[in-house]
């Protein structure tokens, strides 16, 4: 949608809905919203570290008053690129699904901290998290800071006069994924559940979840759906997306029933129709989660064999064309 640009920064979306985008919409890079109605301000997610979520606070203050101060936080999600800054809001009463909630409080950030600092004792897997994670951001001085009202299902509330509802659609990206909706202003602030031009990364799943979250915006009377990664985007954003996960599940099947690995499936698969979407390699971590989906199996993907098969994809993807630095083929060869 041009009418916002993919740039750094806050955007107006009109009638006290605002968007801050982070390009390129890569790992880590993530967007936030801002809902305000009379003098009550409502943040959706921080970012992944202090300066980063400094920065779009002072964004926020400079051009939204009510955003002086925060009176709600809500979390999309438990991934740090949407929690690591709650603690610049600790005083806003913060939203989250239980098992948000859960996830924050099994991977705090010195989780990830520590698995930064030992990066080079990881091979290959961790020279692709230092790259893409521990070059990028400042971890330190983050304090984990969960959300302080947690629920399952839907919630609603109230910023001034302006409904918002929660819901529920995890597990999917993670195991308590939610949709802010404000109805009146035809808005949805999705999280992870959507990614525009990018792959998304279905860590939990099953896909079929993701899916039925991307119907549930589509029956919903939206206009402009706010990503956690990516550009502002309409309906035809997420119908893209769901036609990505519908095409995994069918050829993921075939090569399922045909006896395959699931490395062996995301290798054979042609994506020509998504090559122009970044992070290529998380297409390992997708097929998984189908192969997973298939049988049933709702324990967790070996996190360290997916780092390991997505960063031989991308440094494999990086030698051979530098200029796309190994996140996609959004230039001309």
């Amino acid at each position: 949608m041009s009418r916002w640009p993919y740039e750094k920064g806050l955007h107006d979306l009109g009638n006290g809905c605002f968007a801050w985008l982070v390009p390129d919409g890569s790992w880590g890079y993530s967007n936030a919203g801002l809902i305000v109605d009379g003098d009550d301000s409502l943040l959706v997610d921080t970012l992944f570290d202090l300066k980063l979520t400094r920065e779009m606070l002072a964004g926020m203050r400079t051009k939204v008053p009510q955003a002086t101060h925060i009176d709600t936080l809500v979390n999309t999600h438990a991934n740090g690129d949407h929690t690591f800054g709650n603690q610049l809001v600790a005083d806003a009463r913060i939203i989250g699904t239980k098992a948000c909630v859960s996830e924050m409080l099994e991977r705090p950030p010195e989780f990830l901290r520590e698995r930064m600092a030992n990066w080079q004792q990881l091979g290959e897997a961790g020279a692709f998290m230092h790259e893409v994670m521990g070059s990028r951001f400042d971890f330190e001085g983050v304090v984990n800071t969960p959300p302080t009202s947690a629920f399952d299902g839907e919630m609603s509330l109230r910023v001034g006069a302006k409904e918002v509802k929660l819901l529920e659609v995890g597990p999917a990206h993670t195991h308590g994924d939610l949709l802010v909706h404000v109805p009146e202003d035809r808005v949805v602030f999705t999280g992870d559940i959507m990614f525009v031009k990018g792959h998304p990364v279905v860590w939990a799943g099953p896909i079929s979840n993701w899916i039925k979250a991307c119907d549930q915006i589509l029956a919903w009377d939206v206009e402009t759906v706010v990503p956690g990664h990516g550009a502002i985007t309409d309906k035809n954003g997420v119908r893209e997306l769901k036609t990505y996960f519908e095409f995994i599940l069918v050829e993921a099947r075939k090569r399922f029933d045909a006896g395959m690995t699931d490395e062996e499936a995301a290798r054979d698969i042609s994506w020509d129709a998504f090559r122009d979407w970044g992070d290529p390699e998380r297409v390992f971590v997708n097929v998984n989660a189908a192969y997973r989906g298939f049988v049933n199996d709702t324990n967790p993907p070996d996190v360290m064999r997916m780092f390991s098969l997505m960063a031989e994809a991308h440094f494999k993807r990086k030698a051979a064309c530098p200029a796309c630095g190994g996140h996609g083929d959004t230039h001309s060869h």
